[in-house]
């Protein structure tokens, strides 16, 4: 069966979380979306997976589901580990996804991350361990566990970010790398940046939202064409059948996606920031380098070359952000989010509705505006604002003008 799924979000134990992260939110809110499989997150965390087992009951092999009610949301066991630690004379700060088939494996993996660091002040637990030796721990737990490194570019906390990553995966992760099958894209990146970088052909690539509210669920994600089961999952990950590709923002829109510094309000394109030694011209002090300049500098093969394990992508622009742009407020308002969630019941859910649905029936429920909106973000023609050092960009389907 067609399904989105999103393995990588967070509970209301992590820091900077909504506190309305709760099982019951979590699965509505994936509904909404559209998304089948949504990852639990933290499952590390004693207190989040005591409301694990409390609320949830196992629905097929390796995924759950609420114990009461009659939702169909999916929950998958995922969780996500910062690692901090010195390798090659240079301080890696690195982030992980990792999953687990069953709540005695989840349980395996935080006693043993229990023995070597602080696991119950963060859902999201930062653990002075190499990735290598994390990713043995993960495997350790059972069969079928496995783990991805997460936002891969990001500049500060990745496996190839440029502030504080390695020059590849291989390195990252050392004689255990042949274990890793895919890596997250991030929302700085999309797909066409990552194929740039050879080293990176072997790795299926995957999208999730790191949401740290129900309403980002979903604004990255990945599809699949596969039974609804962890190993089904897990096996169409590992070997690209059944992965049918990813779900994305337009890159421009995360905020590390160019160099910059915010402080100076200075945000540059690569080649700006090599003329300039990587340094503000405002303020002389180190800039921010973003993923699209670590990504050239890692490149080996030219801007729109594929790979042969190239899957499709689709990138998109969350529909509370378009419904903002149409009503013309900055944010998506109690207002927005109404209507949001009034067209998402009747039209099926909004990936489905953005991604799927004839816009002539978009236009029949919701209006001709929000149908050309769509259409436009379909085929690519939409107004770009790049985010950089830490600042979101802005992606607009309409100019200033057409309002």
């Amino acid at each position: 069966m067609r399904f989105y799924c999103d393995l990588h979000i967070h509970s209301r134990y992590s820091r900077a979380t909504s506190s309305g992260l709760t099982i019951p939110a979590l699965a509505e809110g994936a509904l909404r979306k559209g998304i089948r499989v949504l990852g639990t997150g933290d499952l590390t965390h004693p207190a989040w997976m005591q409301e694990i087992e409390e609320e949830l009951v196992e629905a097929e092999p390796g995924l759950y589901r609420c114990r009461s009610g009659d939702c169909p949301t999916r929950f998958l066991l995922t969780g996500e580990i910062s690692t901090i630690y010195k390798q090659g004379d240079k301080v890696r700060k690195v982030h992980h996804v990792i999953g687990a088939p069953d709540i005695g494996a989840a349980k395996k993996i935080s006693a043993s991350l229990a023995a070597v660091g602080n696991i119950l002040s963060d859902g999201r637990p930062i653990l002075g361990i190499t990735s290598r030796n994390l990713l043995e721990i993960v495997l350790e737990a059972g069969e079928g566990t496995f783990l991805i490194p997460a936002h891969i570019w990001t500049p500060w906390f990745s496996a190839m970010g440029s502030k504080s990553g390695f020059d590849s995966i291989a390195e990252c992760y050392l004689d255990l790398d042949p274990h890793v099958f895919a890596v997250e894209t991030g929302l700085s990146s999309d797909p066409p940046m990552n194929w740039m970088v050879k080293s990176l052909d072997r790795y299926r690539l995957v999208s999730c939202s790191d949401a740290h509210s129900v309403d980002k669920l979903g604004r990255e994600a990945t599809a699949f064409d596969a039974e609804l089961d962890y190993f089904a999952i897990r096996r169409a990950m590992a070997t690209g059948e059944g992965l049918l590709g990813t779900v994305e923002f337009f890159p421009e829109e995360g905020k590390y996606h160019l160099d910059g510094h915010r402080d100076c309000g200075v945000v540059l394109e690569p080649h700006r920031t090599r003329e300039l030694g990587g340094r503000c011209p405002v303020c002389g002090r180190p800039l921010t380098v973003g993923v699209l300049s670590r990504v050239e500098e890692l490149a080996g093969r030219p801007e729109g070359e594929r790979p042969v394990s190239a899957k499709p992508f689709f990138p998109l622009i969350p529909l509370a952000e378009i419904m903002a742009e149409i009503m013309q407020v900055a944010s998506p308002t109690k207002k927005v989010m109404d209507a949001h969630e009034k067209i998402c019941a009747r039209l099926g859910g909004e990936l489905p509705l953005l991604l799927d649905t004839d816009p002539a029936r978009i236009a029949s429920v919701a209006g001709e505006t929000l149908a050309l909106a769509v259409r436009r973000m379909r085929a690519g023609e939409v107004h770009k604002e790049p985010g950089y050092d830490g600042r979101f960009g802005r992606v607009k389907v309409f100019a200033d003008n057409e309002r």
